[in-house]
């Protein structure tokens, strides 16, 4: 069943477990937009005769507002956290997740991570704050130019310091992601966190769970992974009978054992 309610959209996640936003080919991971529209092609806008905008498509209109109000309401976890893109995380995967990071658990520990100058500043400023900001209000507060704050952002994002936090509406009147400090937003997911042989076991059940199957790079592409620790994964789930190898084109690729892979979720090519 497609899912029509903000709590149909979560339960899918959770079932999933990992996904993205929207479909990309370079990666085996299921998307939002393909679980609410049946499809792959993302068709965003209704337009007039001449080609002008009128509105969102009926699915584009969930998933735009689902981005915001899964992760507002804890349902997810949603930011560039897997692959290279806009992502959702099932809250019962996120202390696995969050183990990759070598971190404590706690909102200062990003003193422990690998940042730049400007990617510091803007996380001391996240927790001087105390909330979630949006990135005008972290800009203004670190004083820099917009596209190196954005890109700063964005890093600490994919190192899992930042997370979104819902959105906010502007004095303008547009729509404004929120963020917060992941470990502060996350906080209770964190109390214990796996090991990481462990947790990158889990997360790669998750892949293939989502994927008709998946190879050693296709889950280190998902994760973000050396190819050698997914490869390992990997042959430990075969071993333990959670996951089939098979030969595709002489590269083995995986699927996993528990469960029939979802249906429609992988893209072709």
């Amino acid at each position: 069943m497609r899912p029509r309610t903000l709590d149909q959209a979560a339960g899918w996640v959770g079932e999933v477990g990992l996904a993205l936003l929207y479909p990309n080919a370079d990666y085996v991971l299921p998307s939002l937009w393909e679980a609410v529209a049946g499809r792959v092609p993302v068709e965003w806008a209704v337009r007039d005769g001449e080609g002008r905008f009128v509105s969102f498509t009926p699915e584009m209109e969930l998933v735009w507002r689902w981005k915001d109000e899964l992760p507002a309401g804890r349902l997810a976890c949603a930011g560039l956290h897997l692959a290279r893109t806009s992502s959702l995380v099932a809250p019962a995967l996120v202390p696995s997740l969050y183990a990759l990071t070598g971190r404590r658990g706690t909102p200062d520990d990003f003193h422990g991570a690998d940042l730049g100058g400007l990617e510091l500043a803007v996380a001391e400023a996240a927790l001087e704050l105390g909330r979630p900001a949006t990135r005008r209000e972290l800009r203004l507060l670190v004083g820099s130019d917009k596209r190196l704050v954005d890109r700063a952002i964005n890093a600490l994002q994919r190192k899992l310091v930042l997370a979104n936090a819902g959105a906010t509406t502007t004095e303008h009147g547009w729509s404004s992601t929120l963020h917060d400090l992941f470990a502060r937003r996350w906080r209770a997911k964190l109390r214990r966190l796996p090991p990481r042989e462990r947790a990158v076991r889990t997360l790669t059940q998750a892949v293939l769970r989502g994927a008709d199957d998946a190879s050693a790079a296709d889950v280190a592409a998902a994760l973000r992974l050396r190819r050698r620790e997914a490869a390992a994964a990997l042959e430990t789930l075969e071993a333990r009978g959670e996951a089939v190898p098979r030969l595709d084109g002489g590269i083995t690729v995986w699927t996993a054992a528990s469960a029939p892979p979802a249906r429609g979720t992988r893209l072709s090519g």
